[in-house]
């Protein structure tokens, strides 16, 4: 007697009655140890006993036939999360063993760090007996230019670390080289991975500057005018304020390779004998004393301006007008 070949039916029949076949269209999908059919997952909760998937009941009505059934593709289960291994005992137990997979290794896209940038000798400059070496783990002492710094003699051969150190969990080395210590004293040993010329005397590497602008702002009382140059950090040594009678210069020196030169071409005239000014952290002071008692409407001179101002109030707030006695030069007081 024939078998129905469908999935899911196996019924026995006979031409004469074939019956009635329900069965499942689809193809079984074993994910993650969890079992199921593909044409009613939506309809039958997939199941982890085998026992139980094989009782799933079928979706589909037809008629029982004995043919081979026809080959239908796989249907490809999501990308498990983890590599599932069923293994089936003598008794019909199934053990399932989940082994997660190995991540794939990416390749290392950190960009490799810019080479150190290493000083140079400036043989130009004179060097003093006992000046050390600049270069991380030489520490040579400077003894003379024949010694040291002239010639291929033993003396002029430097060994030392290019790049800066590292201290990393309690470890402590250099980035040049691989050699790692725990101890302080231990790490002052290390010695140097590369050789060259000592460098007692930097050269100076010429740098280009940038002229930039810096906010300027002042008030002034009855014989004297506060002008304040906003600018952080100027270099005392190297930058200039100049008095004129009616002209102020500067040219200031800023980090970062920055320089702000301007002149001030004052709205009225100054003493420049008893002007002062003074380096700040963040800014200049100038002190301007007027060799009058104007008040300045402006800092500097200007085509839009008239022929004279007022003089502050008695009071001594900044920019108040209408004061008590008005104050004017020897020309506009023939006006």
């Amino acid at each position: 007697m024939p078998r129905c070949t469908r999935k899911g039916c196996g019924v026995e029949f006979t031409e004469e009655e074939k019956g009635l076949c329900v069965h499942h269209p689809g193809v079984p999908v074993f994910h993650e140890g969890l079992k199921s059919w593909s044409c009613c997952a939506d309809v039958h909760k997939p199941v982890l006993d085998f026992d139980e998937f094989l009782a799933i009941p079928g979706c589909t009505e037809e008629d029982h036939h004995s043919a081979e059934p026809a080959k239908t593709e796989p249907i490809a289960p999501p990308k498990p999360l983890a590599n599932v291994t069923a293994t089936q005992s003598m008794d019909g137990t199934e053990t399932f063993s989940v082994s997660r997979p190995t991540p794939a290794r990416t390749p290392n896209t950190t960009p490799a760090p810019a080479p150190a940038v290493e000083e140079e000798e400036d043989f130009n400059v004179p060097v003093s007996p006992g000046t050390e070496c600049r270069r991380k783990g030489c520490n040579v002492k400077f003894v003379s230019d024949e010694v040291n710094r002239i010639g291929d003699g033993e003396g002029t051969v430097c060994t030392y670390h290019p790049a800066p150190p590292i201290f990393r969990e309690g470890s402590k080395g250099y980035l040049c080289c691989k050699r790692r210590v725990l101890e302080f004293d231990e790490f002052l040993k290390i010695t140097g991975c590369k050789t060259g010329r000592h460098c007692f005397a930097v050269k100076s590497v010429p740098v280009s500057e940038t002229q930039t602008t810096c906010r300027v702002d002042h008030y002034q009382t009855l014989d004297k005018v506060y002008v304040s140059i906003f600018a952080k950090q100027v270099d005392r040594s190297r930058s200039i304020v100049l008095f004129a009678d009616d002209k102020v210069s500067f040219d200031l020196f800023l980090p970062g390779s920055k320089r702000f030169t301007k002149e001030l071409d004052l709205f009225g005239p100054i003493d420049p004998s008893r002007s002062a000014y003074q380096f700040l952290n963040s800014k200049v002071e100038l002190q301007l004393k007027k060799q009058d008692n104007r008040s300045w409407a402006v800092l500097e001179k200007t085509e839009n301006l008239g022929g004279f101002s007022l003089t502050f109030g008695v009071g001594g707030r900044t920019g108040t007008v209408g004061a008590k006695d008005i104050i004017l030069d020897e020309a506009n007081r023939l006006r």
